[in-house]
C-alpha cells in the first residue's frame, strides 16, 4: 500500500508540473504576442503576461518575485517566465522557467 501511495503521489505531482510549465509558457506567448505588435509600449508584453499569469489561478507559485521578463531588439521579442510548480508531496517543488521568442512587427521596404 506505502508504495502505491507513493506512485500515486508522485504521479500526480509531475502533472501538476507539467500544468505549471503549460502555464508559464502560455504566459511568455501571450506576452510575445503583445509586445511584438508595431508600436507597443515598453512593458506592454510584461504587463500581459502579468494579467494572464494573475488569472491563471495558483499552477505556477513564486512567479511574482521576479515577475515575467521581456526583451526586445529591432527584429525580435523574447519574453522569459520563471517560477515554481506546487507541491502536492511536502517539501517537493519543481523550478520551473519557460522563453517564447517572436518577430518584432516592423515597417520594411520590399
Amino acid at each position: 500500500m506505502p508504495v502505491i501511495l507513493v506512485l500515486l503521489f508522485g504521479s500526480i505531482q509531475v502533472a501538476v508540473w507539467f500544468v505549471a510549465r503549460s502555464t508559464a509558457l502560455n504566459a511568455a506567448q501571450t506576452g510575445v504576442n503583445a509586445q511584438r505588435t508595431f508600436d507597443a509600449g515598453p512593458d506592454a508584453g510584461r504587463e500581459r503576461a502579468t494579467a494572464y499569469l494573475r488569472r491563471s489561478g495558483d499552477w505556477l507559485a513564486g512567479w511574482d518575485r521576479t515577475g515575467p521578463t521581456c526583451a526586445e531588439t529591432a527584429t525580435a521579442v523574447t519574453c522569459t517566465v520563471r517560477g515554481r510548480s506546487l507541491s502536492v508531496i511536502p517539501g517537493v517543488s519543481f523550478e520551473v522557467t519557460q522563453t517564447a521568442h517572436g518577430p518584432a512587427e516592423r515597417w520594411s521596404a520590399g
